[in-house]
């Protein structure tokens, strides 16, 4: 029989609080009820540690809470489930790849950024003059300043290739109610 752990063996053993293993439980997020001992604590096994950190990695990649939930109980209704299972984990991992291609393109960015600051630092290139210059590079490692809104476009290269993409556009800032116009009296 597998040793019993109590809430702090398992959240030693996971890395997650009390807290957060009691949340888990209330959200249904563990394959098998959570058992108790005669003065009522939690009692955990081995293989509660191993399932959490599954659920652990699922959280970290952007797993909702709700989806893991449905995840669990898929699991916990065993054989039959698996094709709704998979469907659900492939789903997943389209969104954690779009993530990490979304994430690259920006480390790309910054990295070119970088290259772009090195260089001009090192007397190698000219640093492009304000922001709207700084935001397109061209192809050839000069910076490139078209005279347009960046906002209205996406940044692109000499060659055509996309650098940046374009900001979101955005609805401006928010100003305070003019207070000059307030009543007296």
């Amino acid at each position: 029989m597998t040793p019993a752990l109590s809430i702090g063996d398992l959240s030693a053993a996971t890395g997650l609080s009390a807290h957060t293993l009691r949340f888990y439980e209330q959200e249904n997020l563990f394959v098998r009820p959570v058992a108790r001992d005669g003065a009522g604590r939690r009692v955990y096994r081995a293989e509660d540690a191993q399932w959490l950190v599954l659920v652990t990695r699922l959280r970290d990649s952007g797993m909702a809470l709700a989806v893991i939930a449905h995840y669990a109980a898929l699991v916990r209704e065993g054989e039959g489930t698996e094709k709704e299972r998979l469907g659900l984990l492939r789903e997943h991992q389209q969104r954690v790849q779009a993530e990490m291609d979304r994430l690259a393109a920006g480390l790309t960015a910054v990295t070119r950024k970088i290259d772009l600051y090195e260089r001009a630092l090192a007397g190698e290139g000219a640093l492009p003059g304000g922001a709207a210059g700084d935001a397109v590079e061209g192809a050839g490692g000069g910076a490139v300043n078209h005279g347009v809104d960046v906002a209205e476009r996406a940044w692109t290269g000499l060659d055509g290739e996309c650098l940046v993409p374009a900001p979101p556009a955005r609805a401006g800032r928010q100003l305070p109610p003019d207070r000059s116009r307030r009543r007296t009296g």
